[in-house]
Parts: C-alpha cells; structure tokens; sequence
C-alpha cells in the first residue's frame, strides 16, 4: 500500500468513525423518548480496485434494532399502551385527510385523547384502528392494506337500552313459616326490569305464608298496579322434596291494559305492563312443578331472590379499557361493556429494514418488505399492555463503551494520516 493509499486509509477511517459517533450521539439522546429505537454503525470495508487490490479504506452501513423491546413504564394512564414482541403501532399525524394516506408505524404508545376523543401520543401522531359494528364483530377487513382503518377514538358515547322480556328468579322459603294458625308477615322482594326506552323500573313480589303447610300465596304488583297472585304447594317428601308441586288459584287483579296470566305447567307468570303506547309483556318464571330451577321450600332462613332478567338499561360511556389483544373496550355507567375498536399491530418481513422518519416514526422500504395488520397476541405481532409505554430500547452503558471505542479509533486513524504526512515529507526532503 502507498503513503497515499495510507492516508486516504485514515480519511476513510476518520469519516466512518464520526459517523458512528453520530449514530451513538443520538442513541444517548433519544435514551429516554418513549418507543425509541437503537440504531448504530457498523464498519465494513470499502470495495476492492478493479484489479483485486487490497481495499483503501473503511466505511460504515447502518443496523437497526426495531425489533428489541424497551423496558416497560406503569404510567397509570388506561390510554397508555406498550407493545411486547414484534409489532408496530399504524399511527397517521392528519386524521382529517383520507386515511388510506399518510399512514405510519411507530413503538410510541403514549396515547391520550385530544379535545375531540381522538387518541394521539405525544409526538402529535394518532393511532388507528378497526372499528367493532353495532353487533360487536369486525365483519371482513382487509389486514394488508389501510382501507378499513379509522381513528381510534373514545369520546363520549350512549348505548341504547332494551327492554326485558324474561325474567327468572330463585330463592328459598321456610317451610317453618307456613301452617301457622295465625299467619306471619310477608317476605318480599322487588325486581328490576327495563322498558322500552331504557329505563329502570321495579316490580315486587310478596310471599305470605298460608295455615297451609307447604302452601304461599304469591302476589306481585308495583306502585300503581296489582298484577295478580297465585298459591304455590311445595312437595314436603320424595325426591322432590322442597320443590314446587303445584299451582293453583291464579287470580288476576290488574285492570286493562295492564294484564296478568299464569301457566301452572311451567310456572310463568305473564305480565302486561301498561307503560307505553305498546304495553311491555314480561315472563316472570317461579320455577315449573317438581323442577329445582326456581322457587324452594327448605326448613331454614329465607334467601334474598337470585335474579335472572334479560334487557338493558340505556347508559353512558364512563371509561375505555384494552385488552392484550388490543380490543378497546367501552364500560358503560350502566354496567355494560361493548366492543369499540380492534388495535392492529403491524408486522413485517424484516422490521429492521424499515426507513426512520420524523416524530420517532419508520415508513416501509425495500428493505423491509410489506406489512400485514394482525390482532396483537397472534403470531409474532405481540402483546398489548395498557397503563404504561414503552422505554426506549437503548442501553447507556453500552452506548458509552462504543463512544469510548470509536474515539480511540478516531484518534487512530488520525495517527495514521499524521504519521503518513511525515513519510511524506521526508521522501520530500531526500532531495535536499
């Protein structure tokens, strides 16, 4: 190699070697930004010359960890979200434009909503996602392009009620209560149920104990109306001993267009509740004959009764909570919970290709092949942790070894064009 060639060695060396002192400045900047990924320099020779030579010099070719996991950080904000394995969030920084454009990836999970509801982390950039339907499923979406992606938004919101249509009830009487020649006080419970709009109403059911052993007068009505009552007899031995074994005088009270029927075989009392323009039919099951699945009479205390209605109240979005499969649910002040959307994590051929943008964002390349849109917790895509971010993926330790190891080689390589100047000129001054 000639005293040039030398030189040239070290210029090439100085340039490479600045450049990785760049890469590794800023990793140790970006050491605490949320979702940051490590990249660095990696030294390769430069080509050889056309006839084979040895190579002049040394360059460098950039390596990127997109696929390590920071640390995670509890924040304790629900909105907050960290992905372990190897997924990436679909976050766009203009959701008034067409959401098929402009879309990116990123590991930055601070997400909180902006005055509209819209999720967006703190490098101004808002998450996307697909959208549940009013029956709570997906339908077909198209996980290998942006089509069906839409921002993730948790504004406030109302589901609307439904009214009930059946209710069953269970619990046990004392049998010690009935038979008494002077009767004792009625036990009695009250029930809710929804109307048409939504909204909570009660009705109560009473049980008085008859000089009848094994034998109750059931009655239920509400704050304006008398529906009816019916007398239950209780089997007292067998093996349906403590179950319903009959019933009898059915007796309507209610007056139209309130209404009251009873079924002895199946125990179902049917009420019409005047409280719209449509009256509301309600099924109110007791339990059938010789069955266990309602009403009993055991010797003992009296159970409070276990409800099963269906219906719903109308009710108010109180908060969001996400799964680790990245479903975005909404809870409801009315006790509901609903699916609202479905985070996507974004995977590829090879993250580690993927070209760094602004707003610690990456864009696909070449390198990095196409993305598909998976549900976290699917294959290599990862989990969802809500509540905390994601560090940065960056070791200072590290990082400060390699600052030390490439000003050493700076320092080298500067020796050699110092040393090769002096060769230099004293092959000058062999003239002299």
């Amino acid at each position: 190699m000639s005293i040039s060639n030398a030189m040239a060695s070290g210029v090439s060396g100085l340039l490479a070697n600045s450049t990785a002192v760049s890469s590794i400045s800023y990793n140790i900047a970006n050491a605490d930004t949320v979702g940051y990924r490590r990249s660095f320099e990696q030294m390769v020779t430069s080509g050889v010359t056309a006839t084979g030579a040895m190579s002049t010099g040394v360059q460098t070719t950039s390596i990127h960890r997109n696929t390590d996991d920071g640390n995670y950080l509890d924040t304790a904000i629900a909105t907050n979200l960290a992905i372990s394995g190897g997924g990436f969030f679909v976050v766009n920084s203009n959701i008034e434009a067409s959401y098929a454009t402009g879309n990116m990836f990123t590991r930055t999970g601070s997400f909180e909503p902006d005055q509209d509801g819209n999720l967006v982390n703190s490098a101004g950039m808002y998450l996307m996602g697909y959208a549940y339907g009013a029956n709570g499923t997906l339908g077909g979406v198209d996980r290998n392009s942006f089509a069906d992606l839409e921002p993730v938004n948790v504004a406030a919101r109302s589901i609307s009620g439904s009214a009930t249509a059946g209710i069953g009830i269970s619990g046990n009487l004392p049998a010690q209560e009935t038979g008494q020649l002077e009767a004792g006080d009625p036990f009695v419970s009250s029930i809710e149920y929804y109307n048409a709009l939504g909204g909570a109403e009660r009705l109560t059911l009473s049980f008085q104990p008859t000089a009848t052993a094994n034998s109750w007068q059931v009655r239920i009505h509400d704050d304006t109306t008398d529906y009816g009552e019916v007398t239950v007899t209780f089997a007292d031995s067998g093996a349906t001993a403590g179950a319903p074994q009959s019933y009898a005088d059915a007796t309507a009270l209610a007056t139209a267009p309130a209404g009251f029927a009873f079924d002895p075989v199946t125990g179902t009392m049917s009420l019409t509740i005047d409280n719209g323009t449509t009256p509301q039919t309600i099924d109110l099951t007791l339990g059938a004959p010789g069955s266990f699945d309602g009403l009993s009479q055991f010797a003992g205390d009296y159970s409070p009764l276990a409800i099963e209605a269906d219906g719903a109240e109308s009710g108010v979005l109180a908060r969001v909570e996400f799964d680790e499969f990245g479903n975005v649910w909404g809870i409801f002040d009315n006790g509901a919970r609903s699916a609202l959307y479905q985070v996507p994590l974004a995977t590829f051929s090879n993250a580690n290709g993927l070209e760094t943008a602004n707003n610690s964002t990456f864009t696909m390349s070449a390198g990095s092949g196409g993305f598909y849109l998976g549900q976290a917790g699917d294959g290599e895509t990862g989990t969802l942790t809500s509540g905390g971010v994601e560090s940065a993926n960056v070791d200072i330790a590290q990082e400060l070894t390699s600052l030390i190891q490439r000003q050493r080689a700076y320092s080298s390589n500067a020796k050699i064009i110092t040393t090769a100047d002096e060769m230099l000129s004293e092959t000058v001054n062999i003239k002299r």
